[in-house]
């Protein structure tokens, strides 16, 4: 940190340089000086969230309202944690809050995610054949939630990007029309960049309402969106 003076008074100025490494890009740089400067990481580490993306479907949730007491959620691509940490405790998968459902949280990553009371973790490549009939096995029956903040890996490409995300957003949205209950709810990150027209009218034909939200919490800078579909037809 470096110092500054203002009033004739030595006072600390809060935004956190990162020096260019050997072998570290430039832009890799300015990531890591963003991440350290970022008040939303700050805060996910002061609140013992997995990740800043936690207060993202916080966000959401607190606009469209559908993490309910007694709701079964599946998390698809769930790893770090985050956004299963906030829905355990919105839908009460702990029993924690008196007079109120409890809920079930079913989170599916290709990777191994750490354990987290009140949520029940599998790896599983949601776009394998009968995936939906292991989730629905998993879950005891159909959900209430699908939700997904799954981004297919960069390829510093901006429009490749924006067409491998929409693509996996569809595939959950195929998923989702599998193991849904009627009236139920799909969230989901997308990119903005042209592409996503053909995934709105989709989703406009399997559900009555369907939103796009840029939470606070999601960088100015960044493209991404969430679509939020509820009401799902059946």
């Amino acid at each position: 940190m470096k110092k500054k003076n203002t009033s004739g008074r030595g006072q600390r100025d809060l935004t956190v340089k990162v020096k260019t490494a050997r072998g570290r890009s430039i832009s890799s740089t300015r990531w890591l000086q963003r991440q350290l400067n970022d008040p939303y990481v700050k805060r996910a580490q002061a609140e013992g969230y997995r990740g800043r993306a936690a207060f993202k479907i916080m966000e959401i949730d607190d606009k469209y309202r559908f993490l309910l007491p007694g709701a079964r959620v599946v998390d698809l691509g769930c790893a770090p944690g985050g956004w299963l940490q906030i829905a355990i405790n919105r839908v009460n998968a702990l029993g924690e809050k008196p007079g109120k459902k409890v809920g079930r949280v079913l989170g599916i990553d290709l990777q191994e995610v750490e354990p987290l009371a009140g949520a029940e973790i599998h790896q599983l490549d949601f776009m394998s054949d009968d995936a939906d009939l292991q989730v629905k096995d998993w879950l005891g029956g159909k959900a209430d939630v699908v939700m997904s903040d799954m981004a297919a890996a960069s390829s510093g490409h901006k429009q490749t990007d924006h067409l491998r995300i929409i693509a996996l957003c569809e595939a959950a949205a195929y998923l989702a029309f599998d193991v849904l209950e009627e009236g139920g709810t799909f969230v989901a990150k997308v990119l903005a960049g042209g592409a996503e027209g053909e995934l709105q009218k989709l989703l406009k034909q399997k559900f009555t309402k369907v939103a796009n939200f840029k939470p606070p919490s999601s960088r100015a800078d960044s493209s991404e969106k969430f679509v939020v579909a509820t009401g799902f037809r059946g």
